[in-house]
């Protein structure tokens, strides 16, 4: 069963890697693992990834965040991983005051906040999921997508794999929740009610497996982990 992936690469990051000396993930090795442990019989046709770029200022470690980041991209491109941009968006804006967790919440109480959100990705990976389906019906028999896999737990993609599971009843659908073993959350009912398979978990022993070499060879100067993961 040839299969498309969707990445979302935010909850990627934080549901699975931050925190972690696992960030030089292979990130197509792990899919392929876990598809086939899932599906022996589906294999990879292609691997979409949706972020956005690294606000230095704001990243914990200022430009080396931005180079990191920028240089796992470089390694993902190289293994033929689409990658797809969004933005983040930075305004001031106010919020309640936290005081502490037995306080509730009060707007007579608010200071002024940044605000910093990731816009676009996410409509971006729904609609690349929508569009691919949709095209699958004109496609050639040896070229055609017969299953599209999400890796996210962000529940704002339940609608548009609901979409997907009435308009293309023969499309098959999995979901991969970026949660990593030890780690106890509760899982995306949302997401998982739509579809036919879910991996909850990935193991340590899966990521410590599925790392890149230290190096990786692109068109141009090869791809270094960054020393500090």
């Amino acid at each position: 069963m040839r299969t498309a992936f969707f990445v979302d690469g935010y909850n990627l990051f934080y549901g699975l890697l931050a925190g972690t000396p696992f960030k030089w993930l292979d990130l197509p090795a792990l899919l392929q693992h876990v598809l086939q442990v899932q599906q022996p019989d589906s294999c990879v046709a292609s691997i979409s990834y949706y972020t956005a770029g690294v606000k230095p200022d704001l990243a914990s470690r200022g430009v080396l965040s931005k180079q990191a980041q920028d240089t796992y991209i470089r390694a993902l491109k190289a293994r033929d991983v689409e990658v797809h941009f969004g933005r983040h968006r930075l305004e001031p804006g106010r919020a309640p005051r936290f005081v502490d967790k037995r306080t509730p919440a009060s707007r007579s109480d608010q200071v002024d906040i940044w605000q910093l959100e990731e816009k676009e990705t996410d409509v971006h990976l729904a609609i690349s999921m929508y569009r691919l389906a949709n095209k699958q019906a004109s496609a050639p028999a040896e070229e055609r997508i017969e299953q599209i896999v999400l890796v996210s737990a962000d529940t704002d993609m339940a609608p548009a794999l609901r979409a997907l599971r009435e308009d293309f009843p023969m499309l098959h659908i999995g979901v991969i929740l970026p949660h990593r073993e030890g780690i106890r959350r509760e899982p995306p009912g949302s997401l998982l009610e739509y579809a036919h398979w879910t991996r909850r978990l990935i193991t340590v022993e899966e990521l410590r497996t599925h790392q890149f070499p230290l190096r990786v060879p692109t068109r141009k100067k090869p791809a270094c982990k960054p020393e500090y993961w």
